[in-house]
């Protein structure tokens, strides 16, 4: 092998797993923020690796925590509002027995997060799936406990209700500026806290807080995909069955039928003022959720669909994917992002021929088994899809 050839793979093989921080690029300046009307309008799926300033494009690895940084923060200034970042010496952890418990102070309030974590036997450290409402969320309990996976189920209404009133959520007492903040920021930043619970609590915790992954159904899968694009401590995110608001993207949708598009979306878990996007003015957002997904990278991400309920959109969720996944091609680690869309089974019901897809992702990214394969695209309904009409610089 020649040797230019063997040091590209070295290099593609060593880009990190997981960080040990919530937000690497918290440190660069958020770019300007635009009015509706002085925003262009991007027929096509936004490039990711544009610099937001319009002064160029790279897709050198080196430069994509800043292209991150970006897209978070018009992320959170156009449609989700802002998740705010917390000092430890505003929180406070313990453990008791099996149960977490994470305090957090802001404003001369509290907000208590409660969790408990079925571990498996053994002494640990143990990898650590946190499901979105049960501990595995809605994927197949055995599939982690076989593999001696921990696992804890975040309660959500802990921080902000399914459909939040503006001002009277738990998470608005001690942020009581931030009402129009989307339930697709207060979610992840709960979520955020119990992974900062763990480090808190340290080696008593029995977590291997290398191998931590996220996981949820439907909304919740929305929340998974939030959570994990959010916070790169999450070394692997599988979103099951997100739909529109999810991986979906706004602009492939807005083409489709009866499905999710961003005006018909839950306004309770974005900020009202995205409404200012709906229908014609879609194009006029300057990212779309190829993007949201593509946050997720280096890390590793698995999407699972279901074409046969209509509302999933579920031909927006492949071309944002495929959309998505050339940001794992570019860095040479494609076998880190995967999808899996296949019909025949109710919403949120893993069938069995998906077991084997969320087997490997686990396998390899909790578990570190190098040798499994990964290399994960199915969904044999769309191949007729011209999905490269919607991302005109991946050509």
């Amino acid at each position: 092998m020649p040797a230019i050839v063997a040091a590209s793979l070295v290099s593609c093989a060593s880009r990190p797993r997981v960080y040990d921080q919530e937000f690497t690029g918290s440190h660069y300046p958020s770019p300007e923020m635009p009015g509706l009307d002085q925003l262009p309008q991007i027929p096509y799926l936004p490039d990711p690796f544009l610099w937001a300033d319009g002064s160029g494009r790279s897709d050198k690895f080196k430069d994509w925590s800043r292209h991150r940084s970006e897209i978070i923060h018009r992320l959170y200034h156009y449609e989700v509002g802002l998740k705010p970042e917390v000092s430890r010496d505003h929180m406070k952890a313990t453990l008791s027995g099996d149960t977490l418990r994470a305090t957090i102070r802001g404003n001369g309030e509290e907000l208590r997060l409660t969790a408990v974590i079925h571990y498996p036997e053994g002494d640990g450290p143990f990898p650590l799936v946190i499901g979105i409402g049960m501990p595995t969320g809605s994927l197949p309990p055995h599939i982690f406990e076989e593999r001696g996976v921990a696992r804890m189920a975040f309660n959500f209404t802990q921080v902000m209700s399914h459909t939040q009133k503006r001002g009277t959520e738990p998470i608005n007492r001690i942020y009581p500026s931030l009402l129009e903040m989307g339930a697709y920021s207060a979610w992840p930043w709960g979520i955020s806290r119990l992974i900062d619970a763990l480090e808190i609590v340290g080696e008593e915790a029995r977590i291997d807080m290398d191998h931590i992954a996220v996981t949820g159904c439907s909304f919740a899968g929305k929340m998974a995909l939030f959570a994990g694009a959010l916070d790169e401590r999450i070394a692997l995110t599988i979103a099951q069955e997100p739909g529109g608001g999810g991986v979906d993207a706004w602009r492939v949708s807005e083409t489709l039928g009866n499905v999710e598009t961003l005006g018909r979306t839950n306004f309770s878990w974005f900020m009202e003022s995205m409404r200012q996007f709906a229908d014609k003015n879609v194009c006029r957002l300057p990212i779309d959720h190829h993007e949201v997904a593509a946050l997720i990278a280096p890390r590793a991400l698995l999407v699972l669909g279901n074409p046969d309920w209509e509302w999933l959109a579920e031909e927006s969720n492949y071309v944002s994917c495929q959309a998505a996944r050339k940001v794992w091609e570019t860095f040479g680690i494609a076998d880190r992002m995967g999808f899996s869309i296949v019909a025949g089974h109710p919403h949120c019901m893993v069938p069995p021929s998906q077991f084997a897809h969320i087997e490997a992702f686990v396998d390899k990214f909790l578990l570190g088994k190098k040798e499994v394969n990964t290399h994960i695209t199915q969904a044999d309904m769309f191949k007729h899809v011209d999905y490269m009409k919607w991302i005109p610089w991946a050509e």
